[in-house]
């Protein structure tokens, strides 16, 4: 029998969940058993997955889980150099040359385990069957108008932390911004998930929203255009080939509009990252990283965005990736087959 076992999250700030109570029952009439441990931070409770029929097992229990297992969480496993024994359902971050990656892949390689990359989960199409973009969109631009705030006060961006949903969360911004005084914004890759949740939210706030996606980017560069607005949101992935948005000149030029650019795709350690004066992420107790002073410019960058929104991009989530999770049956086959061959073809090289 195929075991699905979803651990608790170990990353700090993270309360998302890829498999709901529902979704677990589905899973589990499917003839597929559930494993869900219990967790202090989860936003979704224990009670509902124990009504769904789910096995439960304590926090944090999944290195000794059945060794035929498939261990599924979102975030980051502890960095603690245990060789991964167990085939992983996550979001690796492990395939772009990043620097962490690369000892993760290092850790599979040596316990003899698999990792299922939930961004490398695509249908024949090459299109991923779910993901957090929309909300990581929405929070993304959120944050980076609290930057902008911030900015008219003469401060940096103080610590974020999670709304109880997107009212609170618009209600917040609404206190924060100036009543007569809004930022332009430009939004690159408006087109997709991300960038469709990151102009619903600077909408939503009355901002005035430059959309573009590959139509608008193709000549390669430079965009003066992208310097020229208050706000910028970087709603692509970092892939081969993709054009430098934010140059490293951009810091001393005198002439900028630009103060605060939105990295939400966030992938500042990888070799393609479009933009060039930063590197490294920020965090939710620090959401701001100034790169400069005169005129300033603060990026933010954190990688878990939609955990500021928990429970509704983990129901949205959850409801996009059920399908996929009811064929791990065959995982040889579809979806998780070509995740594996991703996977291979990157193990391969460490």
């Amino acid at each position: 029998m195929t075991h699905l076992w979803v651990r608790a999250e170990q990353r700090p700030n993270e309360e998302r969940v890829g498999l709901t109570p529902e979704g677990a029952a589905a899973l589990i009439a499917a003839g597929i058993k559930v494993t869900v441990e219990q967790s202090s931070v989860r936003a979704i409770l224990i009670d509902g997955y124990r009504a769904a029929g789910c096995a439960i097992a304590p926090e944090n229990a999944w290195p000794q889980a059945p060794a035929d297992a498939i261990i599924f969480g979102l975030k980051e496993l502890p960095e603690d150099g245990m060789p991964l024994t167990h085939r992983h359902i996550m979001f690796g971050h492990a395939f772009k040359g990043q620097p962490a990656g690369q000892v993760l892949l290092k850790r599979f390689k040596a316990g003899g385990g698999t990792l299922y990359d939930l961004q490398y989960l695509v249908d024949e199409n090459g299109r991923r069957v779910a993901a957090f973009g929309y909300w990581a969109g929405y929070a993304g631009a959120a944050v980076a108008i609290k930057c902008w705030a911030a900015q008219q006060k003469g401060a940096l961006a103080g610590p974020v932390s999670k709304y109880a949903g997107k009212a609170a969360l618009l209600a917040d911004l609404t206190a924060d911004l100036p009543a007569a005084k809004r930022p332009r914004a430009i939004i690159i890759g408006a087109l997709g998930r991300v960038g469709t949740g990151a102009a619903d939210l600077c909408g939503a706030m009355g901002l005035e929203v430059t959309k573009w996606d590959i139509a608008e980017t193709a000549s390669g560069g430079p965009f003066p255009e992208i310097l020229a607005h208050e706000i910028f949101l970087n709603c692509i992935l970092a892939r081969p080939g993709c054009p430098v948005f934010v140059p490293a000149s951009a810091i001393a030029d005198t002439a900028r509009k630009l103060t605060v650019i939105g990295d939400i795709a966030c992938d500042p350690t990888s070799d393609f990252s479009p933009i060039k004066v930063y590197n490294r992420t920020t965090e939710w107790a620090e959401p701001a990283l100034r790169v400069a002073d005169n005129p300033v410019l603060d990026v933010t960058a954190i990688d878990n965005l939609p955990s500021l929104l928990p429970v509704e991009s983990s129901i949205d989530y959850a409801a996009q990736l059920l399908p996929t999770l009811a064929q791990l049956g065959a995982i040889d086959t579809g979806v998780w087959a070509r995740a594996k061959m991703e996977y291979l073809a990157h193990v391969a090289k460490v």
